[in-house]
């Protein structure tokens, strides 16, 4: 939605230095490629570079960046926080598609099922008993089971899969081939075979939740599994039976978190991050990139490593390592000349 620059710096709590305030913005783009009638930010002095031949209308910056050249016809937006500014404008600019309330005719409906004021897509299946809240949107091919509750204002998008019994709260975004629910993996041996432990439970998902594309939750073995208000998982993320996930926590791509597992108030797991199953992660604990965790991490801890240890330790261990090569040399060298003292005497 093109707006006066001036209106939109307004919007979103900037004052305009220098450049046109007059010039219309039609939308947003990352400074490296923004152009005239775009708007743009600059939080980060590594690119800096980039705005002395910038072509972009506008730019968000901080009240207290330094910027030597600025052309002529941008306009500064200074303001206290950029990048909460430059998210008012993209949302501005870019406004979502909403949907108005219908039932596509290829959509299939069991009994009994309750919806609001909503939008389902074209070959969508919604199972017996289900619930949609108002607002809600299930897409095309999206797959609802049966007993399902789903809250106001979600977004399930196509082919998302919310298998019988989960509850999803308000204002949930559960992304394309997304699968929520499925069978925890539990067995016991005997015999000489694997025996299938019957997964019974549910899965529980407050509000303000997001789940990436091709993410999978596994419905508790009798309880429920947990994904606190606030969280926001990745794509490609695997989250066990019977975890509890606390508020405002992040998962990034590819972590795996086994079963019985606590990931306590915004914890942060960094991507490829694997976590052992009846772990604790605790609150304000960061998981760095590409660890493992056999042990229970101590609220605000950062670890790293595989097994994953404090952060610094780590580093230190990594520093070591890469010196052992060169300490091998040394060691060869010290050898050879106590063997030719040896010849000597």
């Amino acid at each position: 939605m093109p707006m006066i620059l001036k209106e939109l710096a307004d919007f979103c709590n900037a004052r305009t230095e220098g450049g046109d305030a007059s010039v219309t913005i039609h939308t947003a783009s990352d400074i490296t490629s923004a152009r005239q009638g775009q708007v743009t930010q600059l939080t980060n002095s590594r690119y800096a570079k980039y705005l002395k031949d910038s072509t972009a209308s506008a730019c968000f910056i901080a009240e207290d960046f330094s910027v030597e050249t600025v052309p002529e016809t941008l306009t500064l937006l200074r303001c206290a926080d950029p990048e909460l500014s430059f998210i008012k404008a993209v949302e501005l600019l870019h406004p979502v598609r909403l949907y108005d309330q219908q039932i596509a005719p290829q959509a299939v409906l069991a009994s009994n099922v309750t919806l609001g004021d909503v939008y389902i897509g074209p070959y969508a299946v919604i199972g017996e008993n289900a619930n949609i809240g108002n607002g809600s949107e299930i897409h095309a091919g999206a797959y609802i089971g049966n007993n399902v509750k789903i809250g106001t204002n979600c977004k399930i998008y196509p082919y998302a899969v919310i298998y019988d019994d989960v509850v999803v709260g308000n204002n949930v975004i559960i992304h394309s081939g997304a699968i929520i629910g499925a069978d925890g993996f539990g067995y016991k041996f005997r015999n000489n075979v694997h025996v299938k432990v019957p997964q019974v439970g549910n899965v529980v998902i407050d509000d303000n939740v997001e789940i990436g594309a091709n993410t999978c939750i596994d419905r508790g073995a009798l309880g429920s599994t947990v994904i606190g208000a606030g969280s926001k998982i990745d794509n490609l993320v695997q989250i066990g039976h019977n975890n509890k996930v606390g508020k405002n926590v992040i998962m990034c791509g590819l972590t795996g978190v086994s079963g019985s597992c606590t990931i306590e108030d915004y914890a942060i797991l960094a991507g490829s991050s694997g976590i052992a199953d009846h772990v604790t992660i605790g609150s304000g604990a960061v998981v760095m990139a590409r660890s493992g965790v056999a042990g229970d991490v101590k609220p605000g801890m950062q670890v790293f490593g595989s097994p994953a240890k404090d952060k610094k330790t780590a580093y230190k261990e990594q520093i070591a390592l890469s010196k052992l090569p060169e300490l091998l040399k040394r060691v060869k060298l010290l050898e050879e000349k106590l063997e030719l003292l040896g010849k000597d005497d």
